[in-house]
C-alpha cells in the first residue's frame, strides 16, 4: 500500500466508498473507516499501520494547504 488511491481501493473492497468532495474530510473520513476495520480484526496490523501513517501525512499536507 503506497498511495491514498491504495487505500481507497482497500475501502472499497469493504463496500466503503468516501466521497464528500472535500479532501481533508474524506481523508479524515478513510482514517475512521480504516480504525473500525481494524478494531473489526477485518485488515492486518501492518496494513492498517501503514494506511494509517499515509493519510496522517496526508492530512498534514492539507492542513498545511489550509493554513496558508
Amino acid at each position: 500500500m503506497k498511495t491514498i488511491y491504495d487505500i481507497q481501493q482497500l475501502l472499497k473492497s469493504y463496500g466503503t466508498i468516501i466521497y464528500v468532495g472535500h479532501r481533508l474530510s474524506d481523508l479524515q473520513l478513510m482514517e475512521g473507516e480504516l480504525k473500525e476495520l481494524y478494531q473489526s480484526q477485518l485488515i492486518d496490523t501492518r496494513d492498517f499501520q501503514t494506511a494509517l501513517f499515509l493519510l496522517r501525512h496526508e492530512i498534514e499536507i492539507e492542513k498545511e494547504k489550509q493554513d496558508r
